[in-house]
């Protein structure tokens, strides 16, 4: 059995965050949860709990560096040393550009790019002096390309691929026993197109295949446990488009224009007045626990091959290998 470890996540109140606080705690870690929302926190922390981990639960802003940092040391007074630091907490604005305030995109960009450099330095500060822990970056399909009515989103995502790789490099560079990976996530089943901020006129959905945050989750306590790879993708859409970017972006930017504004509202109606929780938790505003999924279990799978494979290298190699032989020795004695 695994030695426990010290584990902070952010954005633990809930959807991904929340999947993969609970993962760790299954596994006996000692998890400190941060996030805005108390009633998300405190039910986090009762999973874990009862799964058989240890839980600080910590109400913080991570747009807020002293806070964070603050949060960083008692999660270390009270747990023990910092083993891994995962950043999945973000916020976000669904409407076209021109119609998202300058205030508001500002918030998007403190939360969601700037949190994770708060926290990456709150971890990095306490791990480099012992020479060893590992940060996890939560990305998104999103950190390569963007996609219409989420400018504020994509720019953050962008931003924080670029942040980690520079900051690996500075890793290397130094011989740290640090390690830094991303994540890079396909839509995902979580409440946060219930509670963001969006003004359009119909209901926020993501873009199918739409995958449960437990595969999520999964995905990023194995690049926790293995963290020499920069980079894992998750889900068949993730490769999929990424792929397609590095070959073809030009021809995605029309084929996007073309569908991702539709793709992205179910038939429903929306209240584009409704302010989301761009600026207070939603859970704390309507005393709720939003848990780890949203609304569209229906649609979700909960397993994806593509991690799998991404996952067994060694395995999927040698299969093909072998298959490889087998018709070519098939084609061998075709010919005789």
């Amino acid at each position: 059995m695994s030695v426990p470890r010290v584990v902070v996540v952010t954005g633990a109140s809930g959807g991904v965050g929340r999947a993969v606080a609970r993962r760790f705690g299954a596994r006996g870690d000692r998890v400190a949860l941060l996030a805005r929302g108390e009633k998300g926190l405190e039910a986090a922390a009762r999973e874990i709990i009862e799964a058989g981990g240890r839980a600080l639960p910590l109400p913080v802003d991570v747009a807020d560096f002293d806070a964070v940092d603050a949060a960083a040391a008692k999660a270390e007074s009270e747990l023990g040393p910092i083993d891994v630091w995962v950043n999945t907490a973000f916020s976000s604005v669904f409407a076209p550009f021109d119609q998202i305030e300058p205030a508001e995109f500002r918030r998007v960009t403190e939360v969601s790019y700037l949190g994770y450099v708060y926290g990456t330095r709150a971890a990095l500060s306490r791990m480099r002096p012992r020479d060893r822990g590992t940060i996890v970056q939560v990305g998104s399909a999103l950190a390569y390309r963007g996609i219409p009515l989420q400018t504020a989103y994509c720019g953050a995502k962008h931003a924080i691929q670029g942040f980690n790789e520079a900051l690996r490099c500075e890793l290397l560079h130094a011989r740290s026993g640090v390690r830094t990976t991303m994540v890079q996530l396909p839509a995902v089943n979580t409440p946060q197109f219930t509670w963001l901020r969006s003004r359009l006129r119909r209901h926020a959905q993501p873009v199918p295949p739409i995958y449960q945050p437990e595969v999520a989750a999964g995905a990023i306590v194995y690049a926790a446990d293995h963290p020499r790879r920069r980079e894992y993708w998750v889900g068949g859409s993730t490769a999929g488009t990424l792929l397609a970017n590095a070959v073809a972006p030009g021809i995605l930017d029309r084929y996007l224009a073309r569908t991702g504004v539709k793709s992205q509202q179910t038939d429903q109606p929306h209240d584009p007045s409704d302010p989301g929780n761009l600026w207070r938790p939603a859970d704390d505003e309507d005393g709720r626990d939003f848990g780890a999924h949203g609304e569209f279990d229906q649609k979700a799978t909960t397993r994806s091959l593509q991690v799998w494979a991404s996952q067994h290298h060694g395995l999927v190699g040698a299969a093909a290998g072998a298959a490889a032989a087998l018709t070519l020795g098939a084609i061998g004695l075709g010919r005789r």
